[in-house]
């Protein structure tokens, strides 16, 4: 199939067919499933021509292209790479495009790891970062300095499930010549492509939704721009940190059903949000497709979908979060996020501890915020889950 044939097929075709066509080609064997290719180096014949391209496994690998080539068709992209994790494809556009004294703008709501990286790390090497309210272009285009050499936005955001409208963000970067990075992993190119609304680079954590079973770390960046591309691909073949064969292998099987697993996990995402907003013990929902967002025309208009993800809040205090997360039975009380089974987490204490506390109570970050990853189990067995967590914390605040 070639690419423009490709580019033809509808989503859920591209997940399975894409990159991992059978080789038909004398001596072949028509691999359905694209082989493990766990060659760390390649031979070749004549010294100066590398065998169909490959020369050594970092630069380049059978596998991880079948990979690339599937992530980029479902970006609607012209490129994709595949790093060891989500950090490690953030890095790579990092050190591609911000040098010392550089200046980066990002949403305030914001992966803690990516907060992290920005404001422990990159700091340290002369690199400043302000944040701002994802809402608001207005407030993005006062905080460009002459130092400003990328926007980095999450739509929706992560805990607080802010939008921001990609598009317009888009122009700002366009007219400013700036360079807009979306984090896509929460809607995932099912329900969202940023790169049709105008973003230069989407970056992924594969460990989510791509991946999809919670048994594989990875990260990827997808491009149309030429040039943007060679810059990229020279770092991360210098910086190294790709993705090893096998684990390209388990992500293509994951990408497979990445159609139907992100239907029912929004169906039960609306359910469990529809659930939470009627429980007197919680104060507020937070999820696009619920009507009550604030955002939730915006949402249509940009997404397909709504995800997932979805955060709330519950009256009280700390003693009654941690009730309620602890007396969970099918949701598991991890971080991470996109996978089959239903997670659940305390940001002020798990993923976003590394936030200092001032911050996290700016942006709105309490000990009574709670985020969820609604996993594609029944329903009902969800929603009585959760109203026996519910009652167990409705009495640690009829205690107080």
């Amino acid at each position: 199939m070639t690419h423009d044939s490709i580019k033809t097929l509808k989503f859920a075709t591209r997940a399975i067919r894409a990159g991992e066509e059978p080789d038909f080609r004398e001596g072949a064997s028509g691999d359905v499933v694209a082989p493990i290719h766990l060659s760390t180096t390649f031979a070749r014949r004549i010294v100066e021509q590398p065998t169909g391209g490959y020369e050594y496994t970092r630069s380049l690998n059978p596998t991880r292209k079948a990979l690339e080539t599937r992530l980029a068709a479902l970006e609607n992209g012209a490129h994709a790479m595949a790093f060891s994790s989500g950090l490690a494809a953030e890095t790579t556009v990092l050190v591609s495009l911000v040098k010392a004294g550089g200046h980066i703008i990002a949403l305030d709501d914001l992966y803690g790891g990516t907060r992290r990286l920005f404001s422990q790390v990159f700091n340290g090497y002369g690199i400043t970062a302000s944040y701002v309210g994802a809402a608001d272009v207005g407030e993005m285009e006062a905080a460009i300095t002459p130092a400003t050499r990328l926007i980095w936005l999450e739509s929706p955001s992560n805990p607080l499930m802010k939008l921001c409208d990609i598009a317009a963000a888009a122009k700002l970067a366009r007219r400013r010549g700036l360079v807009l990075v979306v984090d896509n992993t929460f809607l995932t190119p099912y329900f969202q492509n940023p790169l049709d609304l105008g973003a230069d680079i989407v970056v992924h954590s594969m460990t989510k939704y791509i991946g999809g079973h919670s048994d594989v770390l990875g990260g990827a960046v997808i491009v149309n721009d030429e040039a943007l591309y060679q810059r990229l691909a020279f770092n991360q073949n210098a910086v190294g940190a790709v993705l090893p064969p096998f684990d390209c292998y388990l992500t293509l099987r994951g990408l497979k059903t990445l159609a139907l697993r992100m239907e029912r996990h929004q169906q039960n995402a609306l359910a469990v949000a529809r659930f939470l907003e009627a429980q007197p013990l919680v104060k507020r929902v937070y999820y696009p497709g619920l009507e009550s967002h604030p955002q939730h025309e915006l949402a249509k208009r940009q997404a397909s979908g709504f995800g997932g993800v979805l955060s709330f809040e519950l009256e009280g205090t700390l003693a009654t979060s941690k009730a309620f997360l602890e007396n969970l039975d099918i949701f598991a009380l991890a971080e991470s996020l996109g996978g089959v089974e239903s997670l659940i987490e305390l940001p002020s204490l798990m993923t976003h501890a590394s936030v200092d506390a001032e911050a996290r109570a700016e942006i709105g970050i309490t000990d009574t915020l709670i985020r969820v990853s609604v996993g594609i189990e029944d329903i009902d067995d969800l929603l009585a889950d959760l109203e026996r967590a519910l009652s167990a914390a409705a009495r640690v605040v009829s205690t107080v």
